[in-house]
């Protein structure tokens, strides 16, 4: 019997740890792809360098301590700086954001508390882990810092069958929706979620953003729905379906008869 991982910060991302728990990267990974999914867990096939990972973990970096971010920048010297010492331009906007939510008291406040903690759960018969970029006990909150294009941007939804927001649309609905059923399960209390949004744009937008109590139901609804059928794929009880869209499926297809025309755009 394979023993249980105690997760900390240097084997959280671990093939180990996704292996062995559910995250809510990892639903959303075996939504968009079962077969990519299986691939990565098997070793057969790792993500294309990302720069907006980097980017990301760049900007998280800066509001955990000045410790870490100074450790994040020299491991990612050559990635952040140009030989000239000047920053390549996503950094020099990712510096941009992180001036912004920093001179502003009201997102400072919503992120107050500890930091990149991390809570394991069993929740719909699998166990799953989570990472907190913020969590206020006393408050009994907990924040995550995101970062897009524009707080007003409309995108189509198959899922909700409807014009969403970028929360919706790149599921932190989800997200947060897990995350407060796992930290419930640790804490005894159903603690409040916030998203401290801020956007790439010259000058940057902002937001402190809370969810209406409603919107939860239908994600564990969702995620009731869906994970009968993923646990069975990861287990290797079921054959992964392919997407045929992703960069993993479209290095491995192998045609085997044709399409009628209206199939391009279903789905």
């Amino acid at each position: 019997m394979t023993q249980i991982l105690t997760l900390n910060q240097d084997n959280y991302h671990s093939t180990e740890a996704d292996r062995q728990f559910f995250s809510v990267s990892q639903f959303k990974s075996f939504v968009e792809c079962e077969a990519k999914t299986m691939a990565k867990l098997s070793g057969e096939y790792k993500e294309p360098h990302s720069n907006a990972l980097i980017v990301g973990s760049y900007t998280h970096a800066a509001f955990e301590s000045d410790e870490v971010f100074d450790d994040f920048v020299t491991d990612n010297n050559s990635i952040i700086f140009k030989k000239n010492g000047s920053k390549y331009a996503d950094f020099e906007t990712a510096d941009r954001m992180i001036e912004t939510v920093k001179g502003d008291p009201f997102c400072m406040f919503a992120l107050e508390g500890e930091k990149e903690q991390i809570f394991t759960a069993n929740l719909f018969g699998v166990d799953w882990k989570i990472k907190v970029d913020s969590i206020n006990h006393d408050r009994q909150t907990f924040s995550d810092l995101k970062t897009t294009q524009d707080l007003h941007k409309r995108y189509w939804s198959t899922k909700y069958d409807e014009w969403v927001s970028f929360v919706e649309a790149w599921d932190y609905v989800l997200q947060m929706a897990i995350y407060r059923r796992v930290i419930e399960a640790n804490t005894g209390c159903l603690y409040t979620p916030y998203i401290v949004a801020v956007t790439k744009e010259n000058p940057s937008n902002k937001a402190v953003l809370h969810f209406a109590e409603d919107r939860f139901g239908f994600e564990y609804e969702y995620t009731e729905t869906m994970i009968e059928r993923l646990i069975s794929v990861k287990n290797g009880n079921t054959e992964p379906a392919r997407c045929e869209k992703c960069v993993y499926c479209r290095s491995t297809k192998k045609t085997k008869d044709t399409m009628e025309i209206g199939e391009l755009i279903l789905g």
